[in-house]
């Protein structure tokens, strides 16, 4: 069952964008929100709201990749900016290291490593930093 719901944040003058906006799509998303809201060392954050073009390893036509969130936080003084995607962490492995291979797992991952590289790519252009958090980061 699909999972959609309002997150409100205590502190919305950290938020990039408008804070009655955000709409969190997994438990996940809405418990790295609170994190995000709560923390003193983030300065800023926003959901959804960069895109990185791509080209899918499927259709090999150019689409866009809009990365879960991006942070900036602050650390004695340094500044850092990361982007964070959030994914169950069976979908950041290769499943062509099964026994069994989904065809449809298969296709998610290659868009997937596809996304991944590229705002790898832009991040390393900007001095960005770019992070997937899985279920063992997060919980």
């Amino acid at each position: 069952m699909a999972y959609k719901n309002k997150y409100i944040p205590v502190n919305p003058n950290k938020y990039i964008g408008d804070s009655n906006k955000i709409i969190c799509r997994s438990l996940w998303e809405r418990k790295f929100c609170k994190y995000l809201d709560g923390n003193k060392m983030i300065t800023k954050w926003g959901f959804e709201c960069i895109s990185i073009p791509y080209m899918s390893p499927i259709d090999n036509k150019k689409h866009m990749y809009i990365p879960d969130f991006i942070v900036e936080s602050s650390v004695s003084g340094n500044r850092s900016i990361t982007l964070i995607e959030i994914k169950p962490k069976k979908q950041t492995k290769d499943p062509k290291n099964r026994k069994r291979i989904n065809l449809k797992e298969a296709i998610t991952y290659s868009i997937n490593e596809a996304k991944w590289k590229s705002a790898k790519v832009m991040c390393e252009s900007n001095g960005w930093e770019f992070k997937i958090l899985t279920e063992e980061e997060l919980f």
